[in-house]
């Protein structure tokens, strides 16, 4: 790190998608800001919600359907239209692609970096509106998640911080 005055020092997070394209970015620029000694705080709001469910976290697809940079099998080749999402079995064969990429990078699981990511010192936080509105309780949440906030005190806690909305 370098000693530069206008270093970042806090960043809050904010994760509103649910898919694994939506959740991944976020929880690797989390883990990244922890490793470079930033603050952080995340978010996590409207579908993204899924990414802190106990329940689901483990089995968080990529979106084929209205994709329209979805490429098979790089980021080289030409793009797929969106229609060939619709094939049944095209979104979990993507994701299967995607977490076979992802393990050959060494990231790990979408639980296993809420933990790394708590474990270092980030705090984890749930969407109140959200959670009244999808009928959720504090035990639906896996355990790094610290508490439900209402966005008011997500602001106050993210006083300060650079805020990043994936």
């Amino acid at each position: 790190m370098s000693e530069n005055p206008a270093k970042i020092k806090k960043v809050s997070i904010i994760i509103s998608k649910g898919s694994l394209d939506g959740i991944y970015p976020g929880l690797i620029m989390a883990n990244g800001a922890r490793m470079e000694g930033i603050e952080v705080n995340l978010f996590f709001t409207f579908f993204g919600l899924y990414g802190i469910l106990k329940k689901y976290n483990k089995g968080i697809k990529i979106a084929t359907v209205g994709n329209p940079t979805m490429r098979v099998p790089d980021a080289k080749g030409l793009p797929l239209p969106t229609l060939v999402g619709l094939i049944p079995g095209m979104s979990a064969f993507a994701t299967w692609m995607m977490k076979r990429e992802i393990e050959k990078l060494d990231i790990p699981p979408i639980p296993e970096m809420l933990e790394m990511i708590h474990d270092a010192g980030g705090r984890i936080f749930a969407c109140k509106a959200t959670v009244d509105m999808f009928h959720l309780t504090k035990e639906d949440f896996s355990p790094q998640v610290e508490k439900v906030l209402t966005v008011g005190e997500f602001y106050e806690i993210s006083a300060g911080a650079q805020i990043i909305f994936t």
